[in-house]
């Protein structure tokens, strides 16, 4: 769990937020608690999804759908605000990692775990379609793995299956890369079919470790599901004919939920369940999650003003005088000072100048998100579709960004008094503030004849673009040796609707603070992808890396990323 940022909120309907579980294409996802003390994972959708009508519409129905969900091995809907300005849905929190996360840290799950894992997402799926309605995207992220058994969740895109409007009708595609059935790809339509399709992936998965369809890009991930047959590794005996038949290209050729339910457990997910599922690594990890878990509950319920005393980051220097038995005083080295006094009530804060005054009243980087919204211009052949999420949020939510999450940072940017050049220095977002310039053009900064070591490796983190008022998906940048004029390396960024656009970095000068490149379209981008070059510089910031990219078009896009391999 990431704590919350200052521009999140901490409140959502009856719900404090605790801290942020993850994001995704439909919103992020944050760990709440009710007045009651009850603990509920909360989604809230991105604020562009809340400015379509249609979303809207479709968002009331999912909510709607999701709430006659019930049972063993799912997370119930508790709450939902469809009609807020930012829409939000709030279910049971399970506390259990996903089987991604679990896959990923200790490898493939044993037979036993397998069986009981499809045994109760079987039967959840029987009880789901039972109610006229299909997951859609049954994929390992939404499967939980508590102590208790699996949980399906994420009913945020199920749909009655006798529903007036079709999701693929508005070429939305839902569902993930090489979990979606292929008749889901091919603009079929979804039936229950379709999520035993996807269970038979997950479960190939769980056993192995790895996708049964895979492959290192959207398009060739989609094309093995149509067209290629399953890579089912060490799976054998009666656990991998099952997951064949449920990977069947034609969905009459697949069991039905309970088939597969049956053929697992014939006595029920439960009693397989019930004398310990899971091997002794994923009990502890579980575990502890659930005592961690605990403790925020326990700290979170003596909060009782908007916030607590701020911890010491190291102990005091020096010495500290404490009373002794006759009534003097000893010094005493290397202890934690008196607790701070915290205020009653927040101190003033200086709000940024109206949008209407003069460019000039306020140079702070605060003020010109919307203007520098409205000056972007899509790409070559009116290209840019990270332009036109950038622009819907821009015009929905700028203004409060600024207004309330920019006012505290305000006094941190350069051009306010304050020595933050270590992380300003390059920062292609100071734009407009009394920052010195670090251009390698300038001579500011001395040149470098190689890239040193720092730089090199794999480097992941969330972007935002319109100084960090627009959400722009996870970034992730492979960096290696090269000379000025040679690739330097490339740029994957996923956006928060699941689009994919690849950038190749050309070397272009190595300073002792930055490393300069020229960003390009890779030639296999799709038509959405901004194909214009334009200048990126890469800053170390600790032990992160941050990019910072000079395309207007694009909102001047940054990331913070860490290192990754």
């Amino acid at each position: 769990m990431q704590p919350l940022g200052a521009d999140e909120p901490t409140v959502v309907g009856p719900y404090r937020l605790l801290g942020r579980l993850g994001s995704g294409g439909m919103g992020r996802v944050y760990l709440g608690r009710s007045a009651g003390g009850r603990t509920v994972a909360v989604k809230i959708v991105h604020p562009h999804l809340a400015l379509d009508e249609e979303f809207r519409a479709r968002f009331r129905r999912e909510v709607a759908a999701a709430r006659r969900v019930g049972g063993a091995w799912t997370a119930p809907v508790l709450d939902a605000d469809p009609e807020a300005a930012i829409p939000w849905v709030a279910t049971a929190y399970a506390a259990g990692p996903s089987l991604t996360v679990a896959i990923a840290d200790g490898g493939a799950l044993p037979a036993a775990t397998v069986r009981a894992l499809g045994a109760g997402l079987a039967e959840a799926l029987a009880a789901v379609h039972e109610l006229g309605l299909v997951h859609r995207d049954v994929k390992p992220s939404n499967v939980l793995l508590t102590l208790d058994g699996p949980l399906l969740i994420d009913f945020g895109i199920a749909r009655a299956t006798d529903g007036t409007a079709s999701l693929t009708s508005t070429g939305v595609s839902v569902g993930s890369p090489g979990y979606m059935a292929p008749e889901q790809i091919l603009g079929k339509g979804a039936t229950g079919a379709a999520d035993v399709f996807s269970l038979g992936a997950v479960m190939a998965y769980a056993a192995t470790g790895e996708s049964p369809f895979p492959g290192d890009s959207s398009a060739a991930l989609l094309y093995r599901v149509v067209h290629e047959e399953p890579v089912l590794g060490s799976l054998s005996g009666d656990l991998r004919d099952l997951v064949q038949a449920c990977l069947a290209k034609e969905p009459g050729a697949r069991p039905a939920p309970a088939e597969v339910a049956r053929r697992l457990a014939p006595e029920g997910a439960a009693r397989l369940v019930a004398g310990g599922w899971l091997p002794g690594a994923l009990v502890e990890q579980v575990s502890r999650g659930a005592v961690e878990l605990l403790n925020l509950e326990a700290a979170g319920s003596v909060r009782e003003v908007p916030s607590g005393p701020v911890g010491f980051s190291s102990p005091s220097v020096g010495e500290f005088a404490v009373p002794v038995e006759d009534g003097g005083r000893r010094a005493v080295a290397g202890q934690f000072g008196p607790a701070p006094v915290m205020p009653t009530a927040p101190p003033p804060v200086s709000l940024p100048e109206p949008r209407d005054a003069p460019v000039d009243a306020d140079p702070r980087p605060g003020r010109l998100t919307v203007s520098v919204a409205a000056s972007s211009a899509p790409g070559t052949g009116g290209r840019g579709r990270r332009l036109s999420c950038t622009v819907a949020l821009a015009v929905a939510g700028a203004l409060a960004a600024v207004t309330v999450g920019s006012v505290f940072v305000f006094d941190l940017l350069p051009g306010n008094g304050h020595d933050n050049t270590s992380s300003a220095e390059g920062d292609p977002t100071a734009a407009g503030t009394s920052a010195p310039s670090t251009d390698p053009g300038s001579g500011a900064d001395e040149q470098l004849s190689k890239i040193p070591a720092r730089y090199l490796g794999t480097w992941e983190g969330e972007g935002s673009g319109l100084d960090g008022t627009v959400p722009m998906g996870t970034f992730r940048l492979t960096v290696h040796r090269a000379a000025v004029g040679e690739e330097l390396g490339r740029l994957r960024q996923t956006d928060i609707l699941g689009g994919v656009c690849n950038d190749v970095l050309t070397l272009k000068k190595v300073t002792k603070s930055q490393l300069v490149a020229t960003s390009a379209g890779a030639p296999t981008n799709h038509d959405g992808c901004n194909p214009a070059t334009h200048t990126v510089r890469l800053t170390p910031v600790g032990d992160d890396l941050k990019y910072g990219s000079e395309s207007e078009a694009e909102g001047r896009p940054v990331a913070r990323m860490s290192k990754v391999g």
